[in-house]
């Protein structure tokens, strides 16, 4: 017996499943409708490593650079965290994956709700 189990709630409710995809889809859309400058001098340091000891980690600034190269400027994005060269594009992957499971899931919802209705 596992010591920890985890229960994905998409695996058996359609509507969460559903819920999931229209977020996943819906995400990046959102992002390119704010301003690619939104994160940019907001004054707020979140970073521990820079607030406590004034020290710059290797991921401060990702988020200002995940946004810049959200829209396509590559040239800000390389200047807030070079690291983007690396994140940005794990990121797509993974999102890719979700969408896909999540879609995959999806088909096999429905599929096997149709296949039930026509057995009865």
């Amino acid at each position: 017996m596992a010591l920890l189990s985890f229960f994905n709630p998409a695996t058996k409710y359609k509507w969460f499943n559903l819920s999931w995809l229209i977020a996943l889809l819906a995400f990046p859309i959102v992002l390119f409708a704010m301003p690619s400058t939104f994160f940019d001098n907001t004054g707020v340091e979140l970073c521990p490593s820079k607030s406590l000891f004034n020290v710059e980690c290797y991921g401060c600034g990702m988020t200002r650079a995940v946004m810049h190269m959200h829209h396509f400027e590559l040239n800000e994005a390389i200047y807030y965290n070079y690291g983007i060269a690396f994140v940005y594009p794990a990121l797509v992957f993974f999102w890719g994956l979700w969408v896909f499971k999540a879609w995959s899931r999806h088909n096999k919802l429905f599929s096997s709700k149709a296949i039930n209705k026509t057995s009865e």
